[in-house]
This record gives C-alpha cells, structure tokens and sequence, in this order.
C-alpha cells in the first residue's frame, strides 16, 4: 500500500525543515566570529601577563628564601673554621633581614660568646630561648655562659618563673582559653540538661579550677613577657653609681654578661638592682635591653 502524496508532502516537509535546522545551527556570524576570538586574544594575552607578573614575585621571593639557607650555612662555615667574629656578623645580617629562629639566635649566641661577648651571647640565648623554651641545647648553653659571668651579678630566675618558662606565652593562651571554653561548656550542658547537673559537678569543679591556674600561669607570662625589662651588660665594665649623675658617687661595678632588672629610667640613665638588692644608676650605652621577645635597644648586637 502506498503513502498518499500527502503524507509524502508532509515527510519531505518535515525532513527539509530537520536539514534548515541543522544548518542554520552550524550557520554563524561572521562578525560575532571575529569579537569573540579578539576577546579569546585578549584573555590570552592578559592571561600571560598576569602568569608572568606571579612568576616573577614568586621567584623573587622564591630567591630571597633561598638565600637564607645559603648564608645561613655560609656563617656556620665560617664558625667551623674558627672566625668567630665573622660568623657573629653573618649572622647579624639574617636577623637584620627579619627572618629569625631559635637556630639562628643560639648559633649567633655560639658566636659571640667565642668571640669574647659574653653579655651579648646572653642576650642572644635568652632570645632563643623565648622561641624555643624546652630546647635542652639553649638552656644548657645560656647557663654555662652566665655560670662565667665575672662578679657573680647574674641573677637565676625565681621558681615560677622557671614554671612559666617552660611554654611560649602562645601556648599558656591556648591552654587557658581551651580550659575556659571547656567550663563554660560544661556550664552550659548542666542548663540544658538539668538531668546532668549533679553528674557534672565534679567535672565542672575540676574544669574551673585548672580554668583558673592556667589564667594565673597566663597572667605571669604575660606580665614577664610585657612588663619586665632587663639590662644586660655588655661593656668590659659598667659603673653603678649612687645617683644618674656623672659625678655621683661610685657604688659597684658589674662586668661583662651581668643581668639587672631595671626599675626606672631618666635620660641616659638606667636604675638596676643586683642579686644582693643594692640600686643604683648606670648608663644606657653600657648594656642592652631586653624586653620581653625583642631587643628595645638601638644598639648593635
């Protein structure tokens, strides 16, 4: 039986009106063509630059890092073929750059001490230190160096201090506030369930109290890390006189390495206090302060 030339009019119709469609969907703009591939040129284009400009801050930065390693092992070959002193200015260069570490203040202080700057090594221990607190090799070294300090002026520190030295101010604050959140916390479980209320009263109690000593522990780190300053001597010897004056009477003298807490300033002059408790006033120029992580002195290592 054959199709009626109707519904072969209607298949041919069908049929060209598929074939227009796909045609004219592969048909396209000459002009639209052209923006669309400059605008492809020009996302290439600044694609590379933008690629380029990365490139070179990452290498430059990339460079800079590099060259602290290098140096780094430049200065310590120089320590090991014995140029103390050159080594000791190497090592002043990196943390005049910024980029410290315990390794870099304990090796600087390894320098100076063998160079014959005691106070300065001490200064550059006690930096390292603060960065590196439990270190074994820091401590053992920043106590030989004030066990050969002249005069017996240095000063061991108290037992709680000795306590809160063993953690970076950091971490007393992480403890405490993780040890306040916590009671908090059981504060509020103890609301919400009052069913839990007497099962968390001893936890609570516990959480509160080591809540309350690791915000003490915290306060100490932060009054000795801000508040306290310290004067370590780096002359030969310094003069304590009676008054900031440089005719006032002499009252005794500290040597190289000695470690005066400071109790007040005026001009450029420093009042201290020694292990035997006597004060008196001795000129800025003869020592370095240390203050807290940083060095507030101006001078030179």
């Amino acid at each position: 039986m054959k199709p009626d030339c109707r519904t072969r009019a209607q298949i041919a119709t069908v049929a060209a009106g598929v074939r227009r469609l796909s045609l004219k969907s592969e048909i396209r703009n000459p002009k639209s063509e052209i923006a669309k591939a400059s605008l492809r040129r020009r996302l290439q284009s600044a694609s590379r630059i933008i690629l380029l400009l990365l490139l070179c801050c990452c290498g430059s930065d990339l460079s800079r890092a590099g060259d602290v390693p290098s140096a780094f092992e430049q200065a310590n070959k120089l320590y090991e073929q014995g140029k103390f002193s050159e080594a000791a200015a190497a090592y002043e260069k990196l943390i005049a750059s910024e980029r410290v570490s315990p390794a870099l203040y304990f090796n600087f202080g390894n320098a100076l001490f063998k160079s014959g700057r005691i106070g300065r090594a001490i200064l550059n221990y006690r930096l390292a230190e603060q960065l590196a607190p439990r270190d074994p090799d820091i401590r053992a070294n920043l106590r030989f160096a004030r066990n050969q300090v002249s005069g017996g002026d240095a000063r061991s520190p108290t037992w709680w201090r000795r306590w809160i030295g063993h953690l970076r101010l950091n971490e007393w604050t992480v403890l405490a506030a993780v040890a306040v959140w916590l009671w908090f916390g059981l504060l509020a479980l103890a609301q919400w369930r009052p069913a839990l209320k007497k099962s968390l009263v001893g936890y609570t109690t516990t959480v509160g109290v080591a809540a309350a000593l690791l915000s003490v522990c915290l306060a100490g780190a932060a009054y000795d890390r801000f508040e306290v300053r310290s004067a370590v001597v780096v002359a030969s010897e310094a003069v304590v006189r009676y008054g900031p004056l440089d005719e006032s009477n002499r009252y005794y003298t500290v040597r190289d390495g000695a470690e005066l807490p400071i109790l007040d300033a005026k001009g450029d002059w420093l009042e201290v206090i020694d292990r035997f408790g006597r004060t008196g006033w001795l000129r800025r120029e003869q020592v370095l302060l240390f203050h807290g992580a940083s060095l507030t002195s101006k001078d030179t290592l």
